[in-house]
């Protein structure tokens, strides 16, 4: 399984930084779980408003069927290049990924990335 083969849509660096930025409200304001089972479980449960994958992950199986995971539930998803800028906004040295319960007080924020990533994925 080749790097990256998970992706399923390119991330602009602009909409990166704010699905970054959303991650560390989140965290600070809201709740989010970290470690890819704790996404899962908290996507087939119906908890989560909003996933994040990084991009670097290896192996890629640890992430690869979490967009469409996703997909099925409906639940809106997106990529940021690596781990590591991941797990620095949510107080951890490197996050594969982490699923958003609540965003706390970035209701504007999360619409406005939720819209943009619709758009992209037309």
């Amino acid at each position: 399984m080749e790097k990256g083969s998970f992706v399923k849509f390119e991330t602009p660096e602009s909409l990166e930084k704010k699905i970054l930025d959303l991650a560390e409200n989140s965290y600070r304001s809201g709740k989010i779980k970290k470690g890819t089972n704790e996404v899962i479980k908290s996507v087939e449960r119906g908890e989560s408003k909003f996933v994040i994958i990084s991009e670097d992950v290896s192996p890629p199986e640890v992430v690869y069927y979490l967009p469409m995971l996703c997909d099925e539930r409906k639940i809106p998803y997106g990529y940021v290049k690596n781990k590591a800028d991941l797990g620095a906004k949510v107080g951890i040295a490197s996050a594969a990924s982490i699923s958003v319960v609540d965003y706390g007080k970035s209701d504007e924020a999360y619409k406005s990335i939720v819209a943009e990533l619709t758009e992209i994925r037309k």
